[in-house]
């Protein structure tokens, strides 16, 4: 072209999450079927709507507004409701124009970043949920600037690190938090997100606490809602229903704005973000109706006790399975409904394999591999070729660690032990000394 279309940030906005779908694709027009362990949709893995709920949602079919716009920031009741809540934690309090719907929390991440000025960075975590950490470069033409959480301590913040990155980089205007965290399952505890807060004040930043998985927590582990913890420091609160209803495919997510008054700044941002959503006249309708009326059932509450029960017992089932492999480490998770499994240190190298009988995949392979790959993708690869086994390389989550992770959604209790059995097999056999031979 006469110009250059694509500024340089826009290398940054990868997602191995879904691009190694088409991979697998491959295999499966080769009559092979996928195991999928890449991505966090409930629904894929078995998980069914009780049957209360579902009727909920058909009954808003029977009803003429479920056909209309909502309100630019998101129906009013529904606004209120969630308002509600949230002020009933004691902490931070909002109104009705401190929320704002988005068609799911990626286009709501996407406004975030995209309307702050290169030079302005908001500093997450390492491993990084992909979404933020890709948005968040892109906008600045630059990699992310990331904060360490540690294996070696539950994936906890290594909260020094944090501190001195942000003390000492005048460009950090931001702190993100993903509580609980994907891609590692991680529940902060309430000093660490007291601490966080701590340290915006200090240094006059604004937070972003994702909050998707909020109630997805078990294991009798506990954690602390940013409205509990934010005090008088700005911030933004994700949120939405993807996960815990769960209803991925309705993309409804929300935004809270605590305190954005406190701050000229951040107060105009709030806004640049509603305005952008104005110009898109509204999010989806059906599912902001179906949200006080779920919610608000008495059935609720029990309803996600059960899920968290079923993913806890997985969680202790992933352990038990993998807990005597060499060469990996991982933490039993407390939250969200992943796992990050790592590869310790000097465990892989470019020679290993697994070997593969079929001469179409292995000729398909092939093609995926090439030199200098990080060691993890090439294991992925490896292990989606030869064990039909789809997981995400954790180099991809813009960390330096390498290893891969997987979920604790599958409902169905066959898949689950098959899948696992795969993974397992897959790890010793890569991970056998005598594997010293390539392709």
């Amino acid at each position: 072209m006469r110009q250059n279309l694509l500024r340089q940030g826009a290398d940054e906005l990868t997602y191995e999450i879904r691009g190694i779908v088409k991979k697998a694709e491959q295999l499966q027009a080769l009559g092979y079927r996928i195991h999928w362990e890449n991505i966090g949709d409930p629904i894929q893995k078995n998980r069914k709507l009780p049957a209360w709920m579902k009727e909920t949602i058909v009954s808003l079919l029977n009803e003429d507004k479920t056909y209309g716009y909502s309100h630019s920031k998101g129906l009013l009741a529904t606004r209120e409701f969630l308002a509600s809540k949230t002020n009933a934690l004691g902490g931070a309090q909002v109104n009705v124009e401190d929320i704002t719907f988005f068609n799911g929390l990626g286009d709501a991440i996407a406004k975030i970043y995209q309307f702050l000025i290169p030079t302005a960075r908001v500093i997450g975590p390492s491993p990084a949920y992909s979404t933020h950490s890709s948005a968040e470069a892109a906008h600045a033409n630059a990699h992310p600037i990331t904060y360490t959480l540690d294996p070696e301590n539950s994936w906890y913040p290594d909260l020094d690190d944090l501190y001195m990155k942000v003390k000492y980089n005048a460009s950090i205007v931001g702190i993100l938090v993903i509580n609980p965290d994907n891609p590692t399952g991680m529940v902060y505890p309430r000093p660490i997100l007291e601490r966080i807060v701590e340290m915006a004040k200090e240094f006059n930043l604004f937070l972003i606490f994702d909050e998707i998985y909020q109630n997805i927590i078990y294991n009798d582990a506990s954690t602390a809602s940013m409205a509990e913890v934010i005090g008088d420091v700005p911030g933004i609160s994700l949120k939405g229903i993807s996960k815990e209803f769960p209803w991925p495919g309705a993309r409804c997510g929300w935004a809270e704005y605590y305190n954005r008054h406190a701050d000229s700044d951040f107060d105009k941002l709030c806004q640049t973000i509603d305005n952008a959503k104005m110009i898109e006249v509204s999010s989806t309708t059906l599912p902001q109706l179906a949200i006080p009326r779920i919610m608000g059932d008495p059935r609720y509450a029990a309803f996600l006790k059960e899920t968290n029960d079923q993913i806890g017992e997985r969680s202790k089932y992933l352990t038990e399975v993998f807990c005597g492999i060499e060469g990996i480490q991982f933490n039993l998770t407390n939250g969200a409904f992943y796992n990050t499994i790592i590869f310790k240190n000097g465990v892989l190298n470019e020679h290993q394999f697994l070997p593969i009988k079929d001469e179409k995949v292995k000729a398909l392979l092939g093609t995926w591999l090439s030199p200098g790959m990080e060691l993890d993708q090439r294991f992925v690869y490896y292990l989606l070729a030869a064990k039909q086994v789809c997981v995400v390389p954790i180099s991809a989550f813009a960390s330096e660690l390498l290893g891969f992770r997987m979920t604790l959604l599958e409902a169905d209790q066959d898949e689950q032990k098959e899948t696992y059995k795969r993974i397992k097999e897959g790890l010793e056999e890569y991970l056998k000394p005598s594997m010293s031979h390539s392709l």
